[in-house]
């Protein structure tokens, strides 16, 4: 008898949102395999419209509490570049370690809570408080540290308060304190790389053109051009051309496409244009676990994800002794709104932000535009997901073993579901 699989998985869990799986094969051929975002959709670009700059990054650090610095920085660079401002180098310094904050806390918690149990066979983090007490306990120590280096920068842990149009209310008072933090976090990472050693993820593999942005001499975070695995390369304020939004009548979430029928975004991306740019101990653990550019399994997005942890952790520590060293230092600027537009692309945990404003003369919104890194990676979640049946159709893998091989797949990206509903 040749295989029949009926998969209707509604809602998938241990991701953020309401997404949807859905898989028919008739007779060892594959009829559908979907992957429907169902999220009711917000409106943030309509709600900003007619409000003042000052509220443009607070409000949009609402849509999302995992990523809502990734948010206020991206907001805040459209309205910078809205009006022509530069903001002082220790206030960019601030922003990149408030940046690696956000990272490492999204990155912790989704390698180590959601993602690991698919890892270990069982169904949520709680037998692995049991079974691994180590590893939990270590990753909630970075968790811990992430969340700590968040509100000492930024104001808050989540939803921040010191970061504003012009720069940054002030350098923390006790970055020893702050530096002990990252070198605690740095030796936890340290301490996980051998179970992450023992691994093993699906060897599946899917050619697709990985987007990111490129910055000048380092690794991408906050602002630069857009590059592609394919050879595109887009300015900034060119991001239209990138993203190509269009509609799928499964989803409430927009799809993206560039070169190909789809793209991906997020650490995977970013490690594959630039991972030349990452610290050189974050560059051997790359090695060590088996991970090098151009990999095209979507599953290296979560060794991605713990490679970018240590490099974050290694360069904020690296920002914290400069900034001691810039004490004094002006960490504001003054801002007089102008009419005009702006763009701000940012790098945050899932892949490319990009917030763009249009601004009257009184600076007040007068149209705006956000587009998510779940957007982006919507479409090529559902094209893997396709061709992951059929490979898992000539393997000979159960209905039990499909379906958790496409809920892998889609934990892989990471994906912030209400984030893309716009």
């Amino acid at each position: 008898m040749k295989m029949r699989v009926e998969l209707d998985v509604h809602h998938l869990t241990r991701v953020e949102g309401h997404g949807n799986i859905v898989v028919r094969v008739r007779d060892g051929k594959l009829q559908e395999a979907r992957w429907d975002v169902v999220e009711t959709p917000r409106y943030f670009e309509a709600i900003l419209k007619g409000k003042h700059y000052t509220m443009a990054a607070p409000l949009t650090s609402r849509i999302c509490g995992i990523c809502s610095l990734g948010h206020q920085l991206a907001s805040l660079r459209a309205t910078e570049n809205a009006f022509g401002i530069t903001v002082p180098p220790a206030a960019e310094k601030l922003r990149l370690l408030a940046k690696h904050a956000e990272t490492l806390q999204s990155h912790a918690l989704h390698v180590f809570f959601l993602a690991a149990p698919d890892f270990f066979a069982v169904p949520s983090v709680l037998p692995l408080v049991e079974t691994h007490p180590d590893l939990v306990q270590t990753a909630v120590r970075i968790k811990g540290a992430a969340n700590y280096l968040a509100k000492e920068v930024a104001g808050r842990a989540v939803h921040p308060v010191s970061l504003h149009v012009g720069g940054v209310q002030a350098i923390p008072k006790d970055l020893r304190a702050l530096r002990d933090a990252m070198s605690h976090a740095l030796e936890d990472l340290r301490s996980v790389v051998p179970v992450f050693q023992q691994i093993e993820l699906p060897d599946f593999k899917r050619e697709t053109e990985f987007v990111s942005l490129e910055a000048n001499g380092s690794y991408p975070w906050i602002g630069g051009n857009v590059v592609s695995t394919d050879g595109v390369k887009k300015k900034e304020e060119q991001y239209l051309e990138v993203t190509n939004e269009y509609l799928d009548k499964h989803n409430t979430s927009k799809w993206a496409k560039l070169s190909r029928e789809s793209y991906a975004v997020g650490a995977l991306a970013r490690f594959n244009n630039s991972s030349h740019r990452l610290e050189p101990e974050a560059q051997e653990l790359a090695k060590l676990l088996g991970l090098q550019p151009v990999s095209h399994n979507p599953y290296h997005n979560n060794i991605a994800q713990l490679v970018e942890c240590v490099h974050v952790v290694i360069e904020s520590i690296r920002l914290i002794d400069e900034l001691e060293e810039m004490r004094g230092e002006p960490t504001m600027c003054e801002v007089k709104p102008v009419k005009g537009q702006g763009v701000g692309a940012v790098e945050v945990p899932r892949g490319i932000l990009f917030h763009h404003y249009t601004y009257d003369a009184e600076g007040r919104i007068k149209k705006a535009n956000c587009i998510i890194p779940t957007t982006q990676n919507n479409a090529n979640i559902h094209h893997d997901m396709s061709d992951l049946v059929e490979w898992s159709v000539e393997r000979g893998k159960n209905s039990q073993e499909i379906e958790l091989l496409c809920s892998m797949l889609v934990r892989a990206y990471d994906p912030c579901i209400s984030c893309s509903v716009h």
